[in-house]
């Protein structure tokens, strides 16, 4: 799958995708708020990453900036099933890109293809507690905190931390996260 938006390109990672995605999601002020990144965050990892084989249906992409030149990978987005059926969205940007509004308007494609393409009628989603940027960007995209707060593992630093718990219904009738136009793609 792909997506387009006004400024952004939403693929697959591929191999050569390896030292760029390192580059982008090496820093500390990433890794420390994402629960599943490794941390020192190689070279070897990020070739680890982008080697998983995936399978249709698929919404997991690098977010890449469009440029004059090339698309510049400046973060992730994606949605992982869990083993109890949840679908959960996940995301991060690049330090030098905060502030964008970059993870926005890839999560409103993701959105538009969870809703419409893979026919999901509900998400969750959550952020580390010291992180309530990450948090608005969930309100913004009409996610409501559940009032729960759960300890998860954050594997950069080898802690468990909590954090804030948030669900979206897709099939509400009055959900709209279409705020800009967007072209999604099945083509693998």
């Amino acid at each position: 799958m792909f997506a387009i938006t006004e400024r952004l390109l939403l693929r697959p990672g591929w191999a050569e995708d390896a030292a760029p995605l390192r580059d982008a999601i090496a820093h500390e002020a990433v890794a420390f708020k994402l629960a599943r990144l490794p941390w020192p965050y190689t070279l070897a990892d990020a070739e680890m990453f982008l080697g998983i084989p995936r399978v249709e249906g698929d919404a997991e992409f690098v977010i890449t900036k469009r440029t004059q030149i090339r698309p510049e990978v400046i973060g992730g987005i994606g949605l992982a099933r869990h083993d109890n059926g949840e679908v959960e969205l996940g995301y991060w940007i690049t330090p030098s890109e905060w502030g964008q509004g970059y993870v926005s308007e890839a999560a409103r494609a993701v959105l538009n293809i969870a809703r419409h393409s893979l026919r999901i009628p509900h998400l969750i989603s959550g952020h580390f507690a010291d992180n309530p940027a990450s948090g608005r960007v969930l309100e913004k995209l009409g996610f409501r905190a559940t009032g729960a707060i759960e300890d998860r593992m954050c594997a950069a630093t080898g802690v468990a931390r909590p954090c804030v718990l948030f669900a979206l219904d897709l099939a509400r009738k009055e959900f709209a996260p279409v705020a800009m136009q967007t072209s999604v793609s099945m083509a693998a």
